[in-house]
């Protein structure tokens, strides 16, 4: 196992990554995530089991969108500080916490410049949410910045070859990604965590994780998705009719995959890493 240099330079045509994240708020910020989102709360109770922090630990939600892990940890008497660099996501992890009463502080941030002390934290998380930075590294030795020395770092990152990273790959074979910007799968990858973090970590493991999307048909996951979750919405948006044609009929071969629901009706498991660091 070859440890990565966590650095944040790059060769002398690195990508405009300040560009890249302004597209990319545009990007989350367009549909309504949140819908999305809430779907997803049984990875951030899943997550916060895993972690099995002390009531009272301080936890950084970096990447939170609308705030499942954030609620995971709250719930559990977690001090928890919630961040994402798109106010809109955060303001409604807020109404959630309140519709709660759950304390809950909430911080505009950017995942690659975390404004916090170094090891400030004993706990730094992320489900779905830090593997969308663009400068991976970067944001990597960040978490690992903020987290205090016997700390631990989780996170649920979605893998390449489940459903929600091939989702991605279709996509990306219609509209190019950014160049020289890694895909966000990567974090789901055991053995990139692993080349990574190994340096600075004490421990690390990696768990193979399921998601299960469920939805009415395939043509209702098309439709649900295509009008709430930003980076297939603005995908759409860049196609003129013939190709937003082609993209519709890739993704339902992409959902044909993994579907194992019969009748019509859509149940498509999708592979996730489940993971916790403890920090040297």
């Amino acid at each position: 196992m070859t440890a990565i240099p966590l650095t944040a330079t790059g060769p002398a045509t690195a990508p405009d990554y300040t560009a890249i994240k302004s597209r990319q708020n545009a990007t989350w910020s367009s549909g309504d995530y949140g819908k999305i989102g809430v779907t997803l709360q049984i990875t951030g109770e899943n997550l916060a089991e895993a972690m099995d922090l002390r009531p009272g630990s301080q936890v950084l939600d970096v990447a939170a969108g609308n705030g499942n892990a954030t609620l995971a940890f709250a719930r559990r008497w977690c001090e928890v500080i919630s961040t994402d660099y798109v106010e809109k996501l955060l303001q409604e992890g807020q109404a959630r916490a309140e519709a709660e009463a759950l304390t809950v502080t909430h911080k505009i941030a950017d995942a690659e410049d975390l404004p916090f002390e170094d090891e400030s934290f004993d706990a730094v998380v992320s489900t779905f949410g830090v593997m969308f930075a663009p400068n991976q590294l970067q944001a990597a030795k960040e978490m690992l910045r903020v987290c205090r020395p016997g700390g631990k770092i989780g996170m649920a990152n979605w893998k390449a070859e489940g459903f929600i990273g091939q989702v991605f790959k279709t996509i990306g074979a219609h509209v190019p990604p950014p160049a020289g910007v890694n895909p966000p799968s990567l974090w789901g990858s055991k053995q990139w965590i692993e080349d990574v973090f190994a340096a600075r970590a004490r421990s690390i493991t990696v768990s193979d994780r399921f998601f299960v999307l469920r939805y009415r048909s395939p043509a209702h996951f098309l439709e649900f998705f295509r009008t709430y979750y930003g980076p297939i919405q603005k995908a759409f948006l860049a196609l003129d009719a013939t190709r937003q044609a082609a993209l519709a009929s890739d993704l339902n071969a992409t959902i044909e995959r993994f579907n194992t629901a019969a009748g019509g009706s859509m149940r498509v498991p999708s592979a996730y890493s489940e993971i916790v660091i403890s920090k040297a």
